[in-house]
C-alpha cells in the first residue's frame, strides 16, 4: 500500500466526529445467538445498512427493532458508499449487516470501512457469530493457527489451482462451500492435499439439523458420492504435516531478475508481460524496474 499515512481513532471519543459506523454480527442459523448490545445498536441507528432488507426485516421483527433500512450490497456498494459516507458526515450513525455472521468476512462492507477509514469517520466492530471459527473450535483440528479462505472458485482447474497454492499450508484451512458444490469440492481436494489429510465438514451450524463430519478427504469424498448434503457447508482442512514446497515460492535466489523472468517464460508458458508482473511480486521489485532489467538485455 503506498501513501498510508498514521491515523488515531478513539471508537467513543463524544468529541470527535458524531457519526459512527457499527459493524453488527447477525445470526448464522439460531435467534438466541444475537447479542443484547446488537440488538441495542440495531434499535438505537439512525439506518441499518442491509445486504438484503427482505432478510433482514425478518430479524428486526422479531426483535421489534423499527429502525429503517437502506440496501447495502455487492451490486450497489460504489453507488451507496458516498451516501452513507455524507450521512455520517452530517452526525448519523449507521449500522451494517450481512444476511448472516459478521458483515466483510465473504460478505459486503470492506469497502464502506475503508471509505470511513479514510474521511476519519470511526468504525465499530461488535463482536459475534462467524461460521469459520464457530465451525473450526468444534472440529478437532488444531485452532491456533488457520488461514481463512471462503469461497473457491467455481470453475475445477481455478479451484485446483487455488488449492495447489495452499497445500504446503501448516495450519488448519478453513473455506465456505454451497452445496450443490461440495462433492465436486471435496473430490478436488482429496487430488490435491492426498486421500489421507484429515477433513471436516460442518453444515447447517447452529441450527437443529447441525452435523459436524470428521474423516480423511478420501471418506468424505467417497461419502458425498452416495449422500447429498443440504445447507451451507463449512469444510476444514487439517494442515500439512510434511516439508511442502511453496508453489509461489520459485527456487529464484540463484537467479538474475532477467533469469527469473526467462524462467517463468519457458516453465509456465506464459508472456513476458505477464512473467514480469510475476516476478515484480515474488521478489517485492517495482514492476517497471523489472521491465527495464528485462528488456535491456533483450534488446
Amino acid at each position: 500500500m503506498e501513501n498510508i499515512m498514521l491515523s488515531k481513532q478513539k471508537s467513543f471519543d463524544k468529541l470527535g466526529p458524531v457519526g459512527k459506523l457499527y459493524l453488527v454480527p447477525t445470526p448464522i442459523g439460531n435467534l438466541q445467538d444475537m447479542t443484547f448490545r446488537a440488538v441495542a445498536q440495531l434499535s438505537e441507528a439512525d439506518v441499518i445498512a442491509s445486504e438484503d432488507t427482505r432478510n433482514t426485516q425478518k430479524l428486526l421483527n422479531h426483535f421489534e427493532i423499527t429502525t429503517p433500512q437502506i440496501s447495502f450490497h455487492d451490486h450497489n456498494y460504489r453507488e451507496r458508499i458516498p451516501e452513507l459516507i455524507r450521512r455520517m458526515e452530517a452526525g448519523e450513525v449507521i449500522a451494517q449487516v450481512s444476511d448472516a455472521g459478521m458483515p466483510s468476512i465473504s460478505d459486503p462492507g470492506h469497502e464502506l470501512v475503508v471509505a470511513c477509514a479514510e474521511q476519519g469517520i470511526p468504525v465499530i466492530a461488535l463482536p459475534g457469530a462467524t461460521a469459520g471459527v464457530t465451525a473450526l473450535v468444534a472440529s478437532g483440528l488444531p485452532a491456533d493457527r488457520f488461514t481463512f479462505y471462503g469461497f473457491l472458485p467455481r470453475k475445477k482447474n481455478e479451484q485446483i489451482a487455488a488449492l495447489e497454492k495452499l497445500a504446503y499450508k501448516k495450519e488448519t484451512l478453513i473455506f465456505y462451500e454451497s452445496p450443490y458444490r461440495v462433492k465436486a469440492t471435496f473430490a478436488n481436494i482429496a487430488t490435491v492435499f492426498g486421500k489421507d489429510r484429515s477433513v471436516v465438514l460442518c453444515r447447517e451450524l447452529t441450527k437443529l439439523h447441525e452435523e459436524y463430519l470428521r474423516g480423511t478427504a478420501d471418506e468424505l469424498a467417497e461419502y458425498l458420492k452416495e449422500n447429498d448434503i443440504k445447507g451451507e457447508c463449512c469444510i476444514l482442512v487439517e494442515g500439512t504435516t510434511e516439508e511442502a514446497h511453496n508453489p509461489d515460492e520459485l527456487e529464484w535466489e540463484t537467479l538474475t531478475v532477467v533469469e527469473h523472468v526467462e524462467n517463468l517464460i519457458s516453465e509456465e508458458d506464459i508472456s513476458s508481460k505477464e512473467a514480469i508482473k510475476k516476478v515484480s511480486k515474488l521478489r517485492n521489485l517495482k514492476k517497471q524496474d523489472v521491465y527495464a532489467a528485462y528488456h535491456k538485455d533483450n534488446n
